[in-house]
């Protein structure tokens, strides 16, 4: 079948979604919702069966809609609308919600029904759901959606508010005067509540020091406390320890308020109120904190029967230079525990997704500072492929990209959760990349399919990261279904004979690798080629990272996402905002 997916964003779900399609055998091609005359010619060129919707803000001209089926992916239940479902969700602390397929119509969010499924809410922040539970519902949706397609009797079910059964409702957008915290009233779980409920967009806006920011990243804190609400206590890791009515949270993020003359991006809030927080303790946590301790932890660490688990939980996946360094020193303090297997587990929404580009913008040299947080993240990966007394394993339970990928590549066994999305490419950022790739793709799938996957630029399914040796392994999508199957493969991986096995066969290729051609060389070789994008005249390395900081979106769609021929294909250098794991 020929399917379009029609979106605002080429994000994580909407990666989710095309990568599932074309599992399927279906031809899919993708187009930006921004330009309607782009959008126009895509349905007459590519001549959709079906046009898919799995991330979409504009409202669908009547004329397509009324011409072509178009299917919305609503993350709401029946009857909700509105554009802020899940914020209004976790305000309202419903129990449960759900994501509904509805067909396009003259209003918003209104259409006839084709699927909705509903999951337990957990307290999370919004950008958490999104991720999670809404990305699962809304896959399976789309296998009813081509299911029901199929059935010419099939007729999707018109919204009818006057069924007791329709829970939902018209909501209205959030305004910030409905976010805002009262830190004299509110208490902690209403504070966590409406930080969660706006990240990680627009984020809550408050104000420090006379300074208005918007907050995102809330943490629970359990033990300190301050005699007054709305004091800056503590800070850890460049998060900042807020005093609440009745305890404390962790604030990780801010994001300064735009003003007349600059704009700003989310950035580590103790950077953000550096000048304010000279007198504030840091409260540090061992290399190895507990990962069942509540606080802002961005590394944590725990053993089970034989095998150690590295947690790395930082914000969106990105690793600056100080994370990279932190995240080293943890690793080897657990390479030196009592363990078979290392398993590296990365965070509660991305395993990782390479170096820090927020971090990077915000230096007052950016091309000094990827040096050296390229730097970093070859010296953690250095590491990893250096280990010789256990077996290493990535845990890929959620999406990683670019550096984030290799890095997963440069353990022995790498896992994936179905459904997770991979994006083991560079180019749309205009860099060569490091982190050892050279070594690592090319001997798990080969010279010319490594090529190809890094100069490609599309995103890569777990379970097509396994077809073709990529992933040694996929399980459930399920997250609990997940941890007991990890658990399962390092306990078959534990068992004696194999165990041995794996680990003599790892040296002597190691030993036979480093004989053929030095980890060194390989490093030499693809630094030299980065320091080239970091500091040549030519290199758009920079532009691109101020338009994927700034949020800056294409103003067409990639050529290597449609399956048209493009008027022009100029626009596929138009940078990495298309393929970011989550609009924010």
């Amino acid at each position: 079948m020929r399917i379009l997916l029609l979106v605002t964003a080429f994000n994580g779900l909407s990666q989710r979604i095309y990568e599932q399609l074309k599992l399927q055998g279906h031809a899919v091609s993708v187009v930006f919702a921004g330009q309607e005359s782009e959008v126009r010619y895509a349905i007459d060129t590519f001549e959709p069966e079906l046009i898919l919707c799995p991330f979409l803000k504009q409202r669908i001209p009547d004329d397509i809609w009324q011409k072509h089926l178009c299917i919305i992916i609503h993350p709401g239940i029946i009857g909700d609308r509105g554009p802020s479902s899940l914020d209004w969700a976790i305000l309202d602390q419903q129990s449960q919600w759900g994501v509904t397929a509805l067909q396009a119509d003259s209003e918003m969010d209104a259409g006839d029904i084709w699927s909705s499924k509903n999951f337990k809410m957990r307290p999370a922040s919004k950008a958490s759901l999104y991720r999670q539970e809404v990305t699962r519902m809304a896959s399976a949706l789309v296998d009813d959606i081509l299911e029901w397609h199929q059935m010419a009797d099939f007729k999707p079910l018109p919204l009818d508010y006057s069924d007791k059964k329709v829970k939902g409702s018209l909501k209205p957008l959030i305004r910030q005067a409905q976010r805002s915290i009262n830190w004299h009233r509110d208490n902690t779980c209403e504070v966590l509540r409406k930080i969660h409920a706006a990240d990680s967009f627009p984020g809550v806006l408050d104000d420090f020091f006379g300074i208005g920011v918007y907050l995102f990243g809330a943490h629970q804190e359990l033990v300190l406390k301050a005699d007054a609400p709305k004091k800056i206590i503590a800070q850890r890791d460049g998060a900042i320890c807020i005093s609440t009515l009745d305890g404390a949270i962790w604030i990780s993020h801010l994001k300064q308020q735009k003003d007349a003359d600059n704009s700003y991006f989310k950035l580590p809030a103790a950077w953000v109120l550096a000048e304010h927080l000279t007198d504030t303790p840091e409260l540090k946590l061992p290399p190895l904190a507990a990962h069942k301790i509540k606080t802002y932890k961005e590394i944590s660490y725990r053993e089970a029967d034989g095998v150690g688990y590295l947690y790395f939980n930082f914000h969106n996946g990105a690793m600056g230079t100080d994370q990279c360094q932190r995240l080293l020193t943890a690793y080897k303090a657990a390479q030196c525990r009592n363990t078979r297997i290392l398993v590296l587990m990365g965070g509660d929404d991305f395993f990782s997704n390479g170096i820090h580009l927020n971090h990077i913008e915000a230096s007052n040299n950016p091309a000094e500072e990827s040096w050296r947080n390229i730097n970093a993240i070859d010296d953690l990966v250095q590491a990893i492929l250096e280990t010789r007394n256990k077996i290493t394993l990535a845990s890929l339970g959620n999406n990683a990209g670019a550096g984030g990928v290799m890095l997963a590549l440069a353990c022995d066994q790498v896992v994936a959760r179905d459904g997770v999305v991979l994006n083991p490419h560079y180019k749309t950022m205009g860099l060569y990349g490091s982190e050892y790739w050279t070594y690592t793709l090319p001997r798990r799938i080969g010279y010319r399919q490594a090529i190809d996957l890094t100069q490609s630029c599309m995103p890569l399914g777990a379970q097509a990261g396994a077809n073709i040796g990529l992933v040694d392994a996929v399980f459930p999508s399920d997250p609990t279904a997940y941890a007991f199957d990890l658990k399962e493969y390092c306990r078959i991986l534990l068992e004696d004979d194999q165990y041995v096995a794996l680990l003599s066969t790892k040296l002597a290729q190691r030993d036979k690798d480093e004989l053929e051609k030095p980890l060194a060389q390989y490093r030499e070789e693809e630094l030299l080629q980065m320091k080239h994008c970091f500091t040549a005249a030519d290199s758009q390395y920079h532009t691109l990272r101020k338009q994927f900081v700034y949020k800056v979106c294409p103003g067409t769609t990639p050529a290597r996402l449609t399956q048209y021929p493009l008027v022009s294909t100029a626009a596929d250098s138009s940078g990495i905002a298309d393929l970011t794991p989550l609009t924010e």
